[in-house]
């Protein structure tokens, strides 16, 4: 599914990440941890095809991002990828079905409202389906933005620090509806994270150090 190959990645040529790669299998989970500055948010991105690779490659599900175009890029996140930002990035004026029914329309794809309502049921917030942002909590934010990134059936999942302000409890909860929520839907996980509790939820972690 995801393969990352002697990669280097940064901006305007300068190098932030540098990695001799490592695999992920169809279904797998994988935790990308290492100290701020240390790249994990531009690796994440960089599978995303939303940062350029300097050199090296990074193949999903059987195609070298790098050799895409933009517009090949966009269709494979549209296809492939959901995203789970570290900013929610919810919109404020907009209700929480409104906000998922948004993304398949970005994305160009089939608005789904059946789909979207058994997310929300699955993850617990449906009853909040015509309530706004403003309206909910910070919990049920993390679901719903969970449940947007899922509203394509995604075969690759990318949280970027999906923790880091939560207490232990709301840690481990989110961590775990994030995880199960991946296997339900048979995809795979790769989360980045300088959140140093998540360890002991994965056994595949990459550890990225800070860039010469």
């Amino acid at each position: 599914m995801l393969s990352v190959t002697n990669v280097t990645l940064g901006y305007n040529g300068q190098p932030v990440v540098k990695l001799p790669g490592f695999e992920l299998e169809h279904g797998g989970q994988c935790l990308i941890s290492g100290p701020s500055g240390s790249g994990k948010t531009t690796l994440l991105y960089s599978i995303a095809g939303l940062v350029d690779v300097i050199s090296g490659d990074i193949v999903v599900n059987g195609v070298s991002v790098p050799k895409l175009s933009e517009a090949g890029r966009d269709h494979m996140r549209g296809k492939t990828i959901g995203i789970i930002f570290q900013t929610l990035h919810l919109v404020k004026s907009l209700t929480v079905m409104e906000n998922l029914m948004l993304a398949p329309y970005m994305a160009g794809l089939k608005q789904d409202r059946a789909h979207a309502e058994a997310v929300l049921v699955q993850l617990g917030i449906h009853e909040k389906r015509n309530a706004l942002p403003s309206q909910l909590s910070q919990g049920q934010a993390q679901r719903v933005a969970i449940a947007r990134a899922m509203m394509h059936n995604p075969e690759l999942i990318l949280a970027d620090e999906p923790t880091s302000s939560l207490d232990d409890a709301s840690c481990d909860a989110v961590i775990g509806l994030i995880k199960n929520t991946a296997q339900i839907h048979n995809a795979s996980l790769v989360i980045s994270t300088h959140d140093s509790r998540l360890k002991k939820h994965f056994t595949n972690v990459v550890t990225l150090g800070v860039a010469a």
